[in-house]
């Protein structure tokens, strides 16, 4: 698959680092890249099911481009929003689509990480395409 150039060389930073610790402390500082959904708009439809953290996403469209805001309890999560975000926000929803979750084990983050939080970066990533989806139709 071709990814967006800010992907790429995202992907190609993360691949550089060798130590897995090193790798989840990048993770912690991508919190950093995700607008924040405030808590007082957290629903049960921003939600992330089967998350492990208590986690919500909200996407929408700018200008026909495709903007994901979200918030979560733990860092961990938050980075790993921040990382979608990245490869997502202001990508029209077409191409939104075309992604998938393999650049985050090209990353090598995924093998970094405990099965629950794997999986929650898998529902977190099916959530904001369902949401794209909506957007979309």
């Amino acid at each position: 698959m071709t990814y967006p150039v800010h992907l790429v060389e995202l992907i190609e930073e993360f691949q550089e680092v060798e130590d897995q610790m090193e790798r989840l402390e990048m993770v912690f500082e991508m919190a950093d890249e995700v607008l924040v959904l405030a808590v007082d708009v957290w629903s049960d439809e921003t939600r992330i099911l089967g998350c492990q953290s208590e986690a919500h996403v909200l996407v929408t469209l700018d200008d026909g481009k495709v903007l994901m805001s979200g918030g979560a309890d733990a860092q961990l999560v938050q980075g790993l929003m921040g990382i979608l975000s990245i490869a997502i926000n202001g990508a029209a929803p077409a191409q939104a689509l075309l992604l998938s979750p393999d650049f985050a084990t090209e990353m090598g983050i995924l093998n970094s990480l405990s099965p629950g939080r794997s999986n929650g970066f898998r529902n977190m990533f099916d959530k904001v395409m369902l949401e794209i989806r909506r957007l979309e139709a």
